[in-house]
C-alpha cells in the first residue's frame, strides 16, 4: 500500500535550504528525493556563520551536527563596543547556552555547515543531485507539477515531473518571480541601503598582534559599532580564521539598475567606509590583501502575500531574506526543511493524489513559519537600525541600555539580547508542527 514515503519530491537549489529540507525528508522515509542545483558542484564559499542552538537542534536531529561542530567554536560571550574608540559598551557572558536550551551556540566556516548537511545527504540513497541543471520554468502546478529544467550536459531542455516541488533557489527566485505573476501578485524588494564586506583573516596574519592574537583564540562575538555602520567579528575552523562582516551604506550598489549582487571593491573606500574605526580594525582592515575585497549588497524582500501555489511551496530566501543582524538566515531556511518534511509526511494513505490536500498540507507550513520568520526579518531590521544610530537622545538611550549589560534582560542589539535569544534559541519548528498540525490544517477552507 502507497504511503507518503512515495511521493516524488523536486527540490530547486542546493543551498543550505535545499540541503536541509534534502536531509529532512530523507529521515522521515521519502524514497525519491531530486536536488536540481545550477552550479557544476556545490563548491563550498563564503565566509564564517553563525549556527544558534534552534538550528543545532535540527541538525542535530538530522544527524549531521557532530561532523559540523568539530570545527566550531562554543560561543560564550559576546562584547559590543564603540567603534571608534573600541571602548565596551556592553559585554553579555554566555556561558550556558547548552544547559538553558539543549544545544550550544556555535561559529564556523559556512563550508562547514554545507558541507556536514551535504554529507549527510550522500549518505542517504533516497537523494539524488543534478548538478550543473537550472530551472527553465514551472510548466504546471498542480496536481502533479512539471518543470523544465536545462542541464549543461544535454542540448534541449527536458521535463520533470514530481509529486511536491521545493523552491529554495534563493533570493532571485525564478520560481518565486514565476508563481506570484501567474497569481496576479507581486513581490516587491525591501531596499535596505546596506552592503557588507565578508573579510577572513588567517592566523599566520594576525600571530604577530597580541591583541588581535587575543580575539583569534577567544570564545568571544564581537561587535564594533558606529553611525550608520558596524562590524561583527569571531573565530572560525579550530580558531584558525577570524571572521568579519561588515554592514555599511550602499554606496557602490545605490545606482544599479542590473541584478548584480556583489562587486569586486577597492580597499581605499574599505578604509574610507571604517576610517573613523579604532586602531585595532584599522590593522586587521589592512590585512586584507589588495585586489580581494568584495562587496556584496544586502538585499531582502517584503513579506510576501503567499509562499504556496498548487503543489509547489518556497523556502529559505526565497520567501523570507533577512539582514544578517539577527544570524539566523541559515538556521530559518535549514528549519523550513524540517517542517516541510514534518508536515508532508502527515498526508494520509489515501490522500497521495489529492491536490487539494496538498496544497492545504504546504499552506500549513506557511501559516506555521510565515509569522515566526516575519518577526525575526523585523527584528533583523530593527537591531540594525539601532546599532547604526547617530549621537542624539536615541543613541544615549540606546548606550544606557548597553551599560545595563542586560540586567533588565534586554539588550539593544537584539542578536545578544537575553529576551529575544530566549524566543528564538527556544523555538522548536518540529514540534510545533507536532502540536499544531491537525489544528491549523483544519482550519484552512
Amino acid at each position: 500500500m502507497a504511503d507518503f514515503r512515495d511521493l516524488r519530491i523536486a527540490i530547486i537549489g542546493a543551498g543550505m535550504g535545499g540541503l536541509g529540507a534534502a536531509l529532512a525528508f530523507a529521515k522521515k522515509g521519502f524514497k525519491n528525493i531530486n536536488v536540481y542545483e545550477t552550479a557544476s558542484n556545490l563548491g563550498f564559499v563564503g565566509a564564517g556563520i553563525q549556527m544558534p542552538p534552534n538550528v543545532v537542534r535540527v541538525l542535530d536531529r538530522l544527524g549531521c551536527w557532530e561532523e559540523i561542530e568539530k570545527d566550531s567554536t562554543n560561543v560564550k560571550e559576546t562584547s559590543i563596543r564603540q567603534g571608534s574608540t573600541n571602548e565596551e559598551l556592553a559585554h553579555v557572558y554566555m556561558p550556558d547556552m547548552r544547559e538553558k536550551y539543549g544545544f550550544p551556540h556555535c561559529t564556523g566556516h559556512r563550508s562547514s555547515l554545507a558541507g556536514g548537511l551535504y554529507n549527510g545527504c550522500l549518505k542517504e540513497s533516497a537523494i539524488k543531485f543534478n548538478f550543473g541543471t537550472s530551472l527553465v520554468k514551472v510548466l504546471s502546478w498542480a496536481p502533479k507539477p512539471r518543470i523544465l529544467l536545462k542541464s549543461r550536459t544535454q542540448e534541449e531542455p527536458f521535463e520533470v515531473e514530481a509529486d511536491i516541488l521545493l523552491a529554495s533557489d534563493g533570493i532571485k527566485s525564478l520560481t518565486r518571480t514565476q508563481m506570484l505573476s501567474e497569481l496576479g501578485l507581486t513581490s516587491e524588494e525591501g531596499d535596505t541601503g546596506q552592503a557588507a564586506y565578508r573579510i577572513m583573516l588567517h592566523r599566520d596574519q594576525m600571530k604577530h598582534d597580541p591583541e588581535m592574537l587575543a580575539l583569534l583564540d577567544s570564545d568571544m562575538v564581537v561587535r564594533w559599532i558606529g553611525e550608520r555602520r558596524h562590524i561583527i567579528a569571531y573565530p572560525v575552523s579550530g580558531h584558525n580564521i577570524y571572521n568579519l562582516s561588515t554592514a555599511h551604506p550602499d554606496t557602490n550598489f545605490a545606482g544599479a539598475t542590473n541584478a548584480t549582487y556583489t562587486t569586486r571593491g577597492e580597499k581605499k573606500a574599505m578604509f574610507e567606509v571604517f576610517g573613523t574605526f579604532c586602531p585595532l580594525v584599522q590593522r586587521m582592515l589592512d590585512l586584507v590583501p589588495e585586489g580581494e575585497v568584495c562587496e556584496w549588497k544586502l538585499r531582502i524582500h517584503k513579506t510576501l502575500p503567499t509562499w504556496v501555489h498548487g503543489s509547489a511551496a518556497l523556502l529559505g530566501d526565497a520567501c523570507h531574506a533577512t539582514l544578517p543582524h539577527l544570524n539566523q538566515g541559515a538556521a530559518m531556511a535549514i528549519e523550513d526543511g524540517s517542517v516541510l518534511a514534518e508536515c508532508v509526511s502527515r498526508i494520509p494513505a489515501d490522500k497521495l493524489d489529492d491536490a487539494e490536500t496538498i496544497t492545504k498540507t504546504l499552506k500549513v507550513f506557511e501559516m506555521l513559519r510565515k509569522p515566526y520568520t516575519t518577526t525575526l526579518v523585523d527584528l533583523a531590521s530593527h537591531s540594525g537600525r539601532v546599532l547604526h544610530l547617530g549621537e542624539g537622545k536615541a543613541k544615549e538611550e540606546r548606550d544606557r541600555l548597553f551599560r545595563e549589560n542586560g540586567k533588565s534582560g534586554v539588550v539593544p542589539d537584539k542578536w545578544a539580547s537575553p529576551d529575544v535569544q530566549k524566543m528564538i534559541y527556544s523555538h522548536d519548528c518540529v514540534k510545533e508542527v507536532i502540536e499544531k498540525f491537525d489544528e491549523v490544517f483544519a482550519s484552512i477552507a
